[in-house]
């Protein structure tokens, strides 16, 4: 972990130093070398949390942008079952960035358990997955909406939307680039009834911004929800027009069936 508390504060690891961990009160010790970025350790192999997992730079990368108040907060719920959250925010939003594979098990359990919780998901991890990204998104189907939304008729043919797709609310984040266009994140939208996925470009500052002026509930309720809400209904409506097209198509076929026994009985 980045922070142990030392002296009733929260301080990163330096060599040499010994803190306390801020969930469970045992002894930590500082790990700095040149392989792994610096960081806490509790004694032997013992975590106290089954959920963390060893970090790297692109971890503290974006911790960084928040502040030390909000990074590595222990978060409870109704039981007192604890875990430390990535960053979570006054009005407990949780930010989780997940390197790692994770199971789908996993992942329901944390989102129960947070309740209000977002995912920045590194794509760089694999070497296929941005290839695999960029094609789904050239096959994709551009909606028509506020924002720019694509919609990707099969996004199993894609291994991080196979993973991911219906985990709540997801960023994929494949790098900076090297300009401030290719500075994005690509935003899973909530899942729908239908096999479909929708991704929206969303600016990796705005997103940093928002977060840290801990807006992104009002984002959720007044924009995202609506969005997700629009895309549902027209679903639906699409569903209840392809029904009637089969009917139709239907009714057609038994008249001119039916058309064709009575002219068979005339001759």
């Amino acid at each position: 972990m980045k922070y142990a508390i030392v002296s009733n504060e929260k301080i990163e690891a330096t060599k040499g130093a010994k803190g306390v961990c801020p969930s469970c009160g045992s002894e930590l010790v500082a790990k700095c070398g040149k392989v792994k970025v610096n960081h806490w350790s509790h004694k032997g192999s013992r975590n106290c949390d089954s959920w963390w997992e060893n970090e790297t730079e692109w971890h503290r990368s974006w911790k960084d942008n928040f502040s030390k108040e909000w990074q590595e907060v222990v978060h409870f719920d109704e039981s007192g079952e604890k875990h430390i959250a990535d960053v979570k925010t006054p009005s407990a939003w949780v930010l989780e960035f997940q390197h790692s594979v994770i199971s789908p098990e996993e992942r329901q359990t944390r989102n129960s358990f947070y309740g209000h919780i977002v995912w920045v998901v590194d794509g760089t991890r694999r070497t296929t997955d941005k290839k695999q990204f960029q094609k789904i998104l050239e096959d994709g189907v551009r909606i028509r909406s506020k924002i720019p939304i694509i919609r990707t008729n099969f996004p199993d043919d894609c291994r991080l939307l196979k993973e991911w797709h219906g985990s709540s609310l997801v960023f994929f984040d494949f790098g900076k680039g090297k300009s401030s266009e290719h500075s994005i994140l690509w935003f899973l939208l909530p899942k729908t009834a239908s096999s479909s996925a929708y991704l929206s470009p969303f600016s990796r500052s705005n997103f940093i911004e928002i977060f840290k002026k801990d807006k992104f509930g009002e984002i959720f309720k007044n924009k995202i929800l609506p969005i997700h809400a629009a895309i549902v209904d027209s679903e639906r409506r699409q569903q209840k027009a392809n029904a009637q097209h089969r009917i139709t198509a239907l009714s057609g076929f038994d008249r001119h069936a039916k058309t064709k026994r009575s002219r068979h009985r005339r001759l």
